[in-house]
């Protein structure tokens, strides 16, 4: 499990915006993971897509590394923001856009 979290933290610290959720952001095998997907393609953030479905010590091994119980997951430049309620209700207030330019992440304009 060690090789696991230390992939996890690798993985994090490298990618300026990660999503650890279930299927793929071509192809989501769940709703939630659906949902944030839709938020960042609106934005037009460059991301990274990690299919946890892939290895049930990654799955198992996300939860521990954030300890949040729940799937999916979304970094910001090594922070954890949240899961997919937390980032549909930062997106509706405006938060989420303020928060990826903060962190020097590009996003579309929006109306």
């Amino acid at each position: 499990m060690s090789d696991v979290k230390t992939w996890i933290a690798d993985t994090v610290r490298d990618n300026d915006v990660i999503l650890f959720m279930k299927g793929t952001p071509t192809f989501p095998q769940c709703g939630f993971s659906g949902q944030v997907i839709q938020i960042l393609d609106y934005l037009g953030v460059q991301y990274q897509g990690v299919n946890v479905l892939e290895s049930d010590d990654l799955r198992q091994g996300i939860k521990d590394y954030s300890n949040w119980p729940t799937i999916p997951q979304l970094y910001v430049k090594g922070e954890f923001v949240g899961g997919c309620d937390i980032i549909r209700e930062m997106f509706q207030a405006g938060e989420l856009q303020t928060h990826f330019k903060d962190n020097g992440i590009s996003v579309r304009e929006t109306a």
